[in-house]
């Protein structure tokens, strides 16, 4: 994937410059992000804009948390479809984490499939990429990788957040939040208001409280 010039991005020097780059931190469990995946794939469409694809990790997010029973076991058993990503990525290039991430996402979420271990043996086989792949989710092996890639997105914008974490240029925001995903033209309005937020200096939060699950169509 190309590298950004200092020219494509959002600059103190140049609020006005466009922005030709998002970069997007995803958990492959979490909703959220899934549907705002959904909307940067719709942006693409119709905005001049390259999207470069990041893992992040719940579980290490919530690392040492006091967390319900039932969230922190979901946590613990949380760390395969992300490690199989990062371990793909490391092995195949970068090209391979957007394919992997719409493959098991598909089954995650509108497919509903909660058996993680099928779903990354399915996911792996649709991408064209070696089945022994399946094996990271129960190794540490590829860890550093995938503490530095979550370390990068959350650090753009705190502890105090999750996934998706997307950075417009170099402003990076938790979110958006949205279902269901705004398509066409809609998806280009709503990037042009993100831009528009983070080349406001001193911006951090527009927020209200969720009325519904996300909607997958």
């Amino acid at each position: 994937m190309s590298l950004a010039t200092t020219s494509d991005t959002l600059t103190a020097e140049r609020p006005d410059a466009p922005v030709r780059t998002a970069d997007f931190w995803f958990d492959p469990l979490c909703p959220w992000a899934w549907m705002t995946s959904r909307w940067m794939g719709e942006v693409e469409q119709v905005r001049d804009i390259e999207v470069r694809w990041h893992v992040m990790s719940l579980s290490v997010l919530n690392e040492g948390r006091d967390l319900p029973a039932a969230y922190r076991a979901s946590m613990d058993d949380g760390w395969g479809p992300v490690r199989v990503i990062v371990a793909a990525q490391a092995e195949h290039g970068d090209h391979v984490v957007k394919p992997l991430y719409d493959a098991m996402g598909e089954r995650f979420h509108p497919g509903g499939r909660t058996d993680r271990a099928a779903v990354v043996a399915e996911a792996l086989a649709e991408v064209g990429l070696p089945a022994e792949l399946a094996r990271y989710a129960s190794t540490d092996e590829y860890d550093e990788q995938l503490r530095a890639s979550h370390a990068e997105g959350i650090g753009r914008v705190g502890e105090d957040v999750g996934t998706p974490v997307v950075a417009f240029g170099d402003v990076a925001f938790f979110g958006p939040v949205v279902t269901p995903a705004p398509r066409g033209e809609a998806a280009g309005r709503l990037w042009d208001g993100c831009v528009l937020v983070a080349s406001t200096p001193g911006f951090f939060e527009i927020k209200r409280t969720r009325t519904q699950g996300p909607v997958f169509d």
